[in-house]
């Protein structure tokens, strides 16, 4: 006999998707579902689809009183060098953007020459960073390289120039009790499965030459209580959520990452349209230049990020504060790598680019590297300001 795991006191907001309009709740603190149609945070919008994510949708939701609607290249009218420019962010404002909050709030945006950056929150009811370059809307967005590459594949002249999470959140979260620590483990036992992971879950077993038949999947929405009733052996989640929402609430937990088992996507990847590359390097290099800062900050001080999110940015989204300082420090170690650490944050070496280009041909996504990726205005931030990767 099972004892029912009470997820109501979770904190939200929680949002409504598509896929859950007429069943649970997703929380924006964490429950997010992705790579599916659905335009929710762990679709990864935001921005994730391997399943793809359509360029279009809704308008774009802006926080904090931020308009997008007057801001979508850039504007010298209020006497600053560069002006105002839209970024849209993968998700609603939590600590995921932490970065960005202090690259905003310490002044490096004005510093860089920035008028202001209008930090609008992705979500639900949002497009995808991806259509939002494509209208002109936006000027950079926050997205993944699944859902970048599926919209250049598709005609979108859009690049990759730099990642926040050197490694993607996605993980198998399982019991304590009963433990899956790597895929192997997971053969002949239940794991739960949103409808807008499955294909992230696929490719993960075709990475690890795992046959769908081997592992029962069981189709689940983004409330885990099926992990902690004992209905399913095992969860797909983030790294940065279940786990530490679930041991919150006193199930004891383990978990592994997708990144470290044959899929290492990088996540939160920084994107912008070709043209931008093109025509303004210098002020793409000054935004650059601000968000290093801003980032290494971040990692420097999670309470603050915390703060930042929960009291500031995200003040409309009544997070935890104490959940919310848990998360950012389980976010630095997506933010910092070796690699990162000797050639600076944001980052990606041949390498890993390399790896990320197979792990899309893993999820049927045939594309170049040097159509997805352009890390040369990076690379000359750092080399024109080497005092950055201290």
């Amino acid at each position: 006999m099972t004892t029912e795991f009470d997820f109501a006191a979770f904190p939200g907001p929680y949002v409504v998707t598509q896929a859950a309009a007429s069943g649970p709740v997703v929380n924006a603190a964490g429950q997010r579902s992705s790579f599916g149609p659905s335009l929710n945070r762990r679709s990864l919008l935001r921005y994730s689809a391997l399943a793809g994510a359509a360029l279009g949708g809704a308008g774009l939701l802006a926080a904090c009183g931020d308009d997008a609607s007057d801001s979508s290249g850039g504007s010298t009218a209020d006497g600053s060098k560069y002006g105002t420019v839209a970024v849209q962010l993968s998700w609603l404002k939590n600590i995921e953007f932490a970065g960005e909050y202090f690259a905003d709030s310490k002044g490096y945006f004005k510093e860089a020459g920035f008028g202001s950056v209008n930090l609008i929150a992705g979500g639900a009811a949002s497009t995808s960073v991806e259509a939002g370059l494509d209208t002109g809307k936006i000027w950079l967005g926050l997205s993944a390289p699944q859902t970048t590459a599926k919209a250049v594949l598709e005609g979108l002249p859009g690049k990759i120039i730099g990642t926040t999470y050197q490694k993607n959140p996605f993980a198998i979260v399982s019991s304590a009790a009963k433990p899956i620590k790597t895929p192997e483990d997971m053969k002949g036992r239940k794991i739960g499965v949103q409808d807008t992971n499955q294909l992230i879950f696929k490719a993960l077993l075709t990475a690890n030459g795992i046959k769908p038949n081997e592992v029962t999947i069981v189709p689940a929405q983004f409330d885990p209580s099926p992990l902690a009733n004992g209905e399913v052996d095992g969860w797909v989640s983030y790294v940065t959520n279940e786990p530490i929402t679930l041991t919150a609430k006193g199930f004891a937990n383990t978990h592994f990452l997708f990144a470290d088992y044959n899929l290492p996507l990088v996540a939160e990847t920084l994107t912008v349209k070709q043209a931008t590359i093109d025509k303004e390097r210098d002020k793409l290099k000054a935004f650059l230049v601000a968000e290093i800062k801003g980032w290494k900050d971040a990692v420097a001080n999670p309470a603050e990020s915390a703060r930042l999110a929960v009291e500031v940015y995200g003040k409309d989204q009544k997070l935890d504060l104490a959940e919310q300082t848990l998360e950012a420090k389980a976010q630095n170690d997506l933010v910092t790598s070796a690699d990162a650490t000797a050639n600076g944050l944001l980052t990606m070496t041949d390498k890993l680019i390399e790896q990320n280009i197979t792990a899309l041909r893993a999820a049927d996504l045939d594309i170049k590297a040097d159509e997805l990726f352009d890390l040369s205005v990076l690379r000359e931030v750092y080399a024109e300001n080497p005092g950055l990767k201290a």
